[in-house]
């Protein structure tokens, strides 16, 4: 058990950004807002055989890296935003200990080493945020509305009047955001607004549990008449959304390197990080290094946002996708922007294939992975079946980049290409899609041993 007056040194920074140190008895203590090399005195909240949780209570001494954060709600205080964790923390150290906790999860859950670092891949730090979902609660004591991310470890929503990671019109447009819902009919039944920004248009969807009056409808387009923005409604699931009035700008993306130009619905999934989207494309498509002779194969491939750039390359490109209105999309992408005879778009579930599956879609010369948080495991372990028991006539592919938003999973699926696939860990570096978060996006290479 931590003692009351027991100082602390901390050795190093957990996936939650949380400070890792042991007591005099072995036992590790993880500290919120504490920083690898400080000594610290704690509160002890949660007790386990193996662990227990603190709070940050002094500091006798500080990190060099330690910073003043750059927005006002950071912070370990009753109330903070919960949406960052890491604005103590320089912006050079956050992406340090990210490449480090990729290293690790390769080398520990693994057991597989990358023969090189890639240097880790970074942009603007503020501001970049270009998607977010926020919240919406009418507080009824107080008369007013909250819109924001949540409180630290709470179900409520922030008092936020600002946030330094969005745009700064949409920091600025917070507060107006606020008062906007507090005058509508509707201000009960409007749970949250997700924001998506395209080359040009900032669009703004309101999830609305019951249709809006004509009255709030005015009002949102009020809104949208002083503030430049879209407005979209969404009374059910992802699919129904709908823009509140037709016509105006289309929301889109573009990839200016390859020439696309990605149109896209708010509630579909687009990278966060416009900025860092645009040269993590760059980065994998040299690192796939498709030839005009090549077919390529782009499991998990969204709207296209790698498929399309494969396909400016290579001789084909299949693009395969769990969701058909994915893959719609995909489709008219690929016409819009002139590929539909190079890139093919298929809808399957990607948790449950089977060393038959590959062996169905054919033989590719190369491989682009980007799964979700859950990995690529189904699709590792058919290829690393047919690695065990081959088959006449399909060989594996020579190259896969593997974009990864889990380092835990990532290395869980490098584990089984290294030790049983046939293949090598060429390259692995960080992507810092999120600065001052704890979120930790990679890319890896693998290469026919």
């Amino acid at each position: 058990m931590t003692l009351k007056d027991e100082w602390l040194t901390v050795e190093s920074l957990d996936m939650d950004a949380q400070g890792v140190a042991r007591n005099t008895e072995g036992k590790v203590v993880f500290i919120e807002g504490a920083l690898p090399g400080e000594q610290a005195l704690v509160d002890v909240g949660r007790k386990k055989n193996q662990w227990e949780q603190a709070t940050l209570r002094e500091l006798r001494q500080e990190s060099a890296q330690r910073v003043k954060p750059g927005c006002p709600h950071f912070g370990l205080h009753a109330g903070a935003c919960g949406g960052c964790k890491m604005q103590h923390l320089h912006g050079a150290a956050q992406v340090a200990i990210k490449q480090r906790v990729l290293e690790d999860n390769l080398s520990h859950l693994g057991k597989v080493k990358a023969e090189r670092l890639l240097r880790p891949i970074e942009g603007p730090t503020w501001g970049y945020r270009y998607r977010a979902r926020l919240s919406v609660r009418w507080v009824a004591k107080k008369q007013t509305v909250l819109v924001g991310f949540h409180e630290r470890k709470s179900r409520y929503v922030a008092d936020m009047q600002q946030c330094e990671v969005l745009p700064r019109h949409v920091s600025n447009m917070l507060m107006p955001l606020r008062e906007l819902v507090g005058s509508m009919d509707a201000r009960e039944l409007l749970p949250q607004i997700e924001l998506a920004i395209g080359d040009g248009v900032t669009a703004l969807v309101a999830r609305n549990l019951e249709p809006l009056s004509e009255a709030d409808k005015q009002r949102l387009r009020d809104f949208a008449a002083v503030h430049g923005v879209q407005w979209w409604l969404q009374p059910k699931g992802p699919d129904t959304v709908h823009l509140l009035d037709e016509g105006g700008p289309e929301l889109a993306y573009t990839l200016p390197e390859f020439g696309l130009r990605m149109p896209f619905k708010p509630t579909d999934f687009t990278q966060v990080n416009h900025h860092i989207n645009t040269v993590l494309v760059g980065r994998a498509l040299r690192l796939l290094d498709a030839q005009p002779t090549e077919h390529v194969i782009d499991w998990f491939c969204g709207l296209g946002n790698f498929t399309l750039p494969i396909a400016t390359r290579a001789r084909s490109v299949l693009g395969i996708e769990g969701s058909e209105a994915l893959v719609a999309r995909s489709r008219q992408n690929a016409a819009l922007n002139g590929l539909a005879d190079k890139a093919r778009f298929e809808a399957r579930n990607l948790f449950e294939l089977s060393p038959d599956d590959l062996v169905s879609y054919g033989q590719a010369d190369k491989w682009l992975v980007d799964p979700p948080r859950e990995g690529a495991f189904a699709l590792v372990k058919a290829l690393a079946d047919l690695q065990t028991e081959p088959r006449e006539g399909w060989t594996p592919p020579s190259r896969i980049v593997y974009v990864s938003c889990n380092p835990a999973t990532l290395a869980r699926d490098a584990g089984l290409l290294v030790h049983v696939a046939g293949y090598r860990c060429v390259m692995a570096g960080a992507v810092n899609m999120f600065p001052h978060t704890a979120h930790v996006e990679s890319m890896a290479v693998f290469e026919r041993a």
